[in-house]
């Protein structure tokens, strides 16, 4: 009896392994159509009419402002017929399954409704540069990102204080074309009913948990019980699409991806912080433990104390100069960055960015 070719012996062999072993993975996705373009006519009509409501009374992050932004502004200090945008192009400076190839289609927009003493995009962030649009003309950016830069995604970055100008701009740019995965690039800072107008119209959110405790909420970032809203938002996130997947070609294209940075003195937080993911959100969760936290904004510059001049006694006084935020002003440890990730691995997270090996993208 003659044998079978080789080839043809070969991926008998795989399949049958493949079937016996499971070896599938559950994250891998034959195909991808990004979830904006499902839903109906009516349910987009349904979502303009929300993120309308929504600007006439603010409540789109826990600040609960309750203003008209037609009107005037809040906290974030942006309106509500126009977004200001700093930066749109394709970016190189993501996570490997976001960047891939040809990038992701950045949208840093202006201003933030947190104020991170420690800011890393400080001069975007919290000094409200760059160019205003209206979500029409988003829309059309969205399109020349995916034509002209033919980038993986379009990755929506710091959009909390502008979800319902995001929202149309979402909702237009499907009907022109638009045909990428949309990222939510969020702090957590976010309402649930913000994250309830982005369902449907987000793929992948990629989410930030920065601070455990809320002592270090109201010194580092400037706003009470952080962490409680961050937990409701991120489970409310990944109850919508759920643990990050990917297609063949390593791209990701729907879940959660959570990023946490650790901070100097502040690995306990870290520590609580991938517990609680592990124990109360997905063990499966892909996760980012970042270590690139480095002094900036507020954080380093001098804080003057005294007043120059002389004393009752005749004796001049000199001016004395502190650091601003001193317990943060230096790079992270390695052993510091060791106890987080060692305490995610025991709480049984297992998927995590390795910048290094690139996700399989080699140049």
């Amino acid at each position: 009896m003659l044998s079978l070719p080789l080839t043809l012996r070969y991926n008998v062999f795989v399949q049958q392994s493949c079937r016996s072993l499971h070896l599938a993975p559950p994250f891998l996705l034959d195909d991808y159509t990004p979830r904006y373009n499902l839903i109906s006519s009516v349910d987009a009509a349904k979502k303009r009419s929300a993120a309308y409501a929504h600007l006439r009374e603010c409540n789109l992050c826990p600040r609960l402002c309750g203003i008209n932004r037609y009107e005037k502004t809040g906290v974030c200090l942006i309106g509500a017929d126009t977004v200001k945008v700093n930066t749109i192009a394709p970016h190189f400076g993501e996570e490997p399954v976001i960047q891939g190839h040809n990038g992701s289609g950045s949208v840093f927009f202006s201003g933030c409704n947190l104020r991170c003493v420690f800011c890393q995009n400080y001069d975007i962030a919290h000094q409200h540069n760059g160019f205003d649009l209206s979500p029409e003309e988003l829309a059309e950016w969205f399109i020349k990102l995916q034509e002209v830069g033919k980038v993986h995604n379009i990755n929506l970055v710091t959009p909390e204080h502008v979800v319902p100008q995001v929202a149309l701009a979402i909702l237009h740019a499907r009907d022109i074309g638009l045909r990428v995965p949309i990222i939510y690039n969020t702090s957590s800072f976010d309402s649930l009913e913000s994250i309830t107008l982005m369902d449907g119209l987000v793929d992948i959110y990629l989410a930030d948990f920065k601070v455990w405790k809320d002592s270090t909420s109201k010194g580092l970032l400037k706003a009470d019980n952080y962490a409680s809203t961050a937990m409701e938002s991120i489970k409310a996130m990944q109850a919508q699409v759920g643990d990050l997947c990917f297609t063949g070609d390593g791209i990701a294209k729907k879940g959660v991806l959570m990023r946490h940075l650790v901070m100097p003195g502040k690995e306990d937080e870290g520590v609580e912080i991938v517990r609680w993911l592990a124990e109360n959100v997905s063990k499966d969760m892909y996760v980012h433990i970042m270590e690139q936290y480095f002094p900036r904004a507020h954080v380093g510059k001098p804080k003057r104390r005294g007043v120059k001049g002389v004393t009752p006694g005749g004796i001049e006084a000199s001016s004395e100069s502190e650091v601003r935020y001193e317990d943060i002003n230096r790079a992270v440890k390695s052993e510091e960055l060791s106890t987080v990730k060692k305490a995610a691995v025991d709480a049984g997270l297992w998927r995590f960015v390795d910048v290094t090996e690139h996700a399989g993208f080699h140049n």
